[in-house]
């Protein structure tokens, strides 16, 4: 609800609004503006220019979305790990989507530069596939910074391996765009095949799983991506060892 671009723009009067409202939350869903403003010693005229910088009509209108924001932030019991795991069984372990990680290491052998890319918890798991591709033989890099510089001499015949959950991450699709302007092949790992990044992959695999959020918060399971990057390893692995198989 206060975006870091929001807060901001905040001023010193608004900042005291933040401050006692982030403090007071259960209290001021159920306060009169007055009564906010006495608690703060800010005006009613100020209050409601703070409601409006939230996209909000007035004060009910803030506390109605602040309800809601309450409501979406109180932590229900998460399913067990092994109702996301027999979820994603259930779903993906069937038709084609071992043909489909199997393409991504026929994809990779060719290639003789591997780059995972991912942010936030998908960053993690882009350093830890760089890694463990690089154990079993194929020497892997990662980028999880924004403004990682992008040489095109270097992605010659190269495959970018790029990890998100939703597939519409600025971020993502922004180097996701540029790697592929520069020659380098796209595989994309998505929680489904129907976002941006898929879209302009040359192989996607996506795992479907129910996305689970706390607060503002994408918890989702990874561990299907955890299986299709140790997957793919070991496909890769065994040709390297066996050139012929």
């Amino acid at each position: 609800m206060f975006t870091r671009e929001t807060v901001q723009t905040f001023n010193e009067l608004e900042m005291i609004l933040y401050n006692f409202i982030t403090k007071n939350s259960d209290k001021v869903i159920y306060m009169r503006i007055r009564e906010l403003s006495d608690q703060t010693h800010v005006s009613t005229s100020s209050i409601l220019r703070f409601c409006r910088k939230l996209n909000c009509d007035g004060f009910s209108e803030f506390k109605v979305k602040l309800k809601l924001f309450l409501d979406r932030n109180e932590q229900e019991n998460l399913k067990s790990t092994k109702y996301y795991l027999s979820e994603f069984l259930e779903r993906t372990m069937k038709g084609n989507f071992e043909s489909h990680i199997q393409k991504m290491a026929e994809l990779v052998l060719r290639t003789d530069k591997i780059i995972f890319v991912g942010t936030g918890s998908s960053g993690i798991l882009a350093e830890y596939g760089a890694r463990y591709f690089s154990s079993l033989g194929k020497f892997s890099s990662y980028i999880k910074d924004p403004f990682y510089p992008i040489n095109s001499k270097e992605l010659k015949n190269s495959t970018s391996i790029i990890l998100s959950v939703s597939g519409e991450t600025d971020f993502t699709l922004n180097l996701a765009n540029q790697l592929k302007m520069e020659g380098s092949n796209i595989v994309s790992i998505t929680n489904n095949k129907n976002c941006q990044l898929a879209k302009i992959s040359d192989i996607n695999i996506a795992y479907y799983v129910t996305e689970v959020f706390l607060g503002d918060s994408n918890i989702t399971s990874q561990m299907p991506v955890m299986y299709i990057l140790e997957e793919s390893a070991h496909i890769i692995q065994q040709h390297l060892k066996n050139p012929a198989t």
